[in-house]
């Protein structure tokens, strides 16, 4: 187990493990379809973050390991249709509030921030004419990930 997970429940740990897949999710999956290529960035991201050296190297590391399963398998046990499925996306995601304050302050930082970051480089992944309008106005819904709070404001 992660240090930074210590004084969570095993719900809780497993809420933080698969945030980054319901990010990709959320925003990926905002418009209705969700494309390799946001995939294939959003395993990226996870990759660099689990390789880099910052706190979340460790926590990356686990979150990653088959990414794109588990993706595909979260993705079963939710509704087909985008809106009723990003509503219970931005519910769970919500949820980490409630987490996040009971987590070190600069891994919830860097938490966050990651999320974020994620956010943004899957929605911009795909679509648009050579970089430009990549992400799309139901995506942009999304990606500021408001119903997080930011670690400022715990």
């Amino acid at each position: 187990m992660l240090r930074e997970f210590e004084a969570l429940e095993a719900s809780e740990i497993e809420l933080m493990l698969k945030a980054p897949i319901l990010v990709c999710m959320l925003v990926a999956g905002a418009d209705g379809k969700i494309d390799s290529r946001e995939v294939n960035k959003a395993m990226q991201v996870a990759r660099r973050k689990a390789k880099s050296n910052d706190i979340l190297w460790q926590y990356f590391s686990v979150a990653s390991e088959d990414f794109e399963d588990k993706l595909r398998i979260l993705l079963q046990n939710y509704p087909n249709n985008a809106e009723a499925r990003n509503q219970i996306l931005v519910e769970e995601l919500a949820d980490l509030n409630a987490i996040l304050p009971r987590v070190e302050s600069s891994f919830r930082r860097q938490f966050y921030s990651l999320l974020k970051e994620l956010a943004r480089e899957v929605a911009a992944s795909s679509g648009g004419l050579l970089g430009y309008n990549a992400i799309d106005k139901e995506e942009a819904k999304y990606i500021g990930l408001d119903m997080i709070r930011p670690p400022e404001l715990i």
